[in-house]
């Protein structure tokens, strides 16, 4: 019960602050779904950050769940990619839609590899010093 609600309010603040950037303001005129995309990116290099943290700072399962399943399953969302890439079709921007489309899925296993990396070479790279 204990995971369960550990999912349920990283799910919580995770779906706020997904809210809170689809606030800003990006232009009317602006018909490639910038925030989406944008939230996505985030998600995967966080995820992927939470990844090597969780692993070498021994963080709790539970933590991890809150974070992973949570956090980033709040913040993230592939109906929304879906719904905005129909969108974009139905109206007639297919180059636009395929653009999208190509762009959000390779770029997630490249931005989830990039939080791995980040977090190798920055937390945990250690200088070897001559003797």
């Amino acid at each position: 019960m204990m995971n369960c609600l550990a999912v349920g309010l990283g799910g919580f603040a995770g779906a706020v602050l997904r809210y809170l950037i689809g606030l800003i303001p990006t232009g009317e005129t602006m018909i490639f779904p910038v925030k989406t995309f944008c939230i996505n990116v985030i998600g995967c290099i966080v995820i992927g950050a939470i990844t090597v943290l969780a692993a070498k700072l021994s963080v709790p399962p539970r933590m991890i769940l809150f974070l992973k399943v949570g956090v980033c399953g709040g913040f993230t969302t592939f109906s929304t990619f879906a719904l905005e890439s129909s969108d974009l079709i139905r109206d007639g921007h297919m180059g636009i839609a395929l653009c999208y489309v190509l762009l959000s899925v390779g770029r997630r296993a490249g931005d989830f590899c990039s939080g791995i990396s980040y977090c190798k070479i920055s937390c945990f790279h250690r200088k070897k010093t001559i003797s």
